[in-house]
């Protein structure tokens, strides 16, 4: 974790810390693994641009929670899948992409959008098979990658968990926060823009519930109820 720093302040005005729990018996909590930390850093040098380094590190985070409510999917096939699957986004001006996605888009660069998803799948064939990844779930996570964006139906559950993560992504507070100068857009906008692009099209179960929980704190604290709350003071 970069944020170790204990907080100065505290309102019981003694120790608790030794009563948390361990991070690894706690639910919820994960890191990346050495297996997919190893397929993190293969795709790094194609994740810069467009916020997808820190895109898909959150849509990983994502991933990893899905998949522990939905037992059916392979981490094998849909964590190397997250990593990798906006790689191709590296082939295309970083203008022109924004263009390919823009709210007023008309459908001429729809190209573009296939071009990523099929440039993606040759990086991550390249990437994994330099790991030494198993060849049929190397087939597997290349066809997945191909067509994440543009095909409307999922394949399989492995499938339908790496759209649920890239899509809920996009209601998470750093999906909100990048659609904000990205297309000029109000806090509001931007969240009411993500939504319309995610909630209605996610395939679990456990993806829609999570895109509400996004979406409900997204939602109360841009409130101006919110405004009215106010923060305990030491001592108070």
């Amino acid at each position: 974790m970069t944020r170790a720093s204990r907080s100065p302040v505290n309102l019981l005005g003694r120790d608790v810390s030794a009563r948390i729990p361990s991070r690894d018996a706690t639910k919820g909590m994960i890191r990346m693994e050495e297996r997919d930390a190893a397929v993190w850093e293969g795709a790094l040098p194609f994740l810069r641009t467009r916020d997808n380094d820190a895109h898909t590190l959150v849509s990983y985070g994502i991933a990893r929670a899905l998949l522990e409510m939905v037992p059916e999917g392979d981490p094998d096939v849909v964590l190397p899948a997250i990593i990798l699957h906006d790689t191709g986004w590296s082939t295309v001006d970083e203008t022109v992409a924004f263009d390919a996605i823009a709210p007023d888009r008309d459908g001429s660069l729809h190209h573009i959008v296939i071009q990523h998803e099929k440039e993606g799948a040759r990086i991550a064939r390249e990437v994994l098979g330099a790991l030494g990844h198993p060849r049929a779930a190397i087939d597997e996570i290349a066809e997945i990658i191909d067509g994440h964006d543009t095909r409307l139906t999922a394949l399989s559950v492995n499938d339908a968990l790496v759209k649920d993560a890239d899509k809920v992504w996009r209601v998470s507070p750093h999906g909100i926060d990048v659609a904000v100068p990205r297309f000029g857009l109000t806090r509001e906008e931007s969240a009411i823009l993500n939504a319309s692009r995610a909630v209605d099209d996610l395939f679990t179960p456990a993806a829609q519930a999570m895109s509400r929980a996004f979406l409900a704190w997204e939602c109360m604290t841009e409130s101006p109820q919110w405004l009215q709350t106010t923060p305990r003071e030491l001592g108070a």
